[in-house]
């Protein structure tokens, strides 16, 4: 399911993940703290990342039980109301893997903004996806209000990472529905896809900006 679900994702961009994210999955949450070290923060899902000399050093901390629980309750087969805050949270968890790994390769820096804002922004992207191929509309049709209407963020963020937070999901909300109400309902495809696909190679400055173009068109 996983390695689906990075494809998914990288299919909507047009990329090749440089990485199968299952060779760099962590299930155990006591070995996630190990390498994280002190001032780590709890939760189910976490990239984690050292850089030392020239070389990137990745790991992407899946909780067992999420993933036990996304298994039992296959989102490929029904997206639903039981298993969508999980969903979320591997789709999470595979954009930043995805990202990171793809603009390493390409020898581009990434801020946390940046990759907060991509998957605030692939979360509802592979969700309609499901919905849709599951023949869903009405549940395509709710996810800007579930997603971006009154976003919940962990109690134990500091203010600046409150802010990095909220500011990622209110840029990618005006994002979102700014494609709603740019392009038709559906399966996303043509221009849809051919705008989201550059938008994924602009920098961080370049998305806030065509954020602002796109909202305020």
């Amino acid at each position: 399911m996983l390695r689906s679900l990075q494809k998914l994702l990288a299919r909507l961009y047009r990329i090749d993940p440089p990485a199968d994210v299952r060779d760099y999955l962590i299930t155990d949450r006591d070995q996630a703290r190990a390498l994280e070290g002190k001032g780590g923060r709890p939760a189910d899902e976490k990239l984690l990342v050292a850089e030392s000399d020239d070389e990137l050093h990745l790991a992407l901390y899946l909780d067992a039980d999420l993933l036990e629980r996304l298994a039992t309750h296959d989102p490929f087969e029904q997206l639903g109301a039981g298993n969508f805050e999980d969903f979320c949270k591997v789709i999470e968890g595979l954009s930043h893997f995805n990202y990171m790994t793809w603009n390493a390769l390409a020898d581009r820096s990434v801020t946390l903004l940046e990759l907060e804002l991509q998957a605030e922004i692939d979360k509802y992207l592979g969700a309609r996806t499901l919905a849709m191929h599951q023949a869903r509309p009405e549940l395509a049709a709710r996810l800007l209000a579930v997603l971006f209407d009154s976003p919940r963020f962990h109690a134990t963020l500091s203010a600046a990472e409150y802010e990095r937070y909220a500011h990622a999901a209110r840029f990618a909300g005006w994002y979102c529905r700014s494609l709603e109400a740019r392009y038709a309902e559906g399966l996303p495809g043509g221009a849809m896809l051919a705008e989201l696909r550059a938008f994924y190679r602009l920098s961080q400055p370049g998305k806030l900006s065509h954020i602002h173009s796109a909202a305020y068109a």
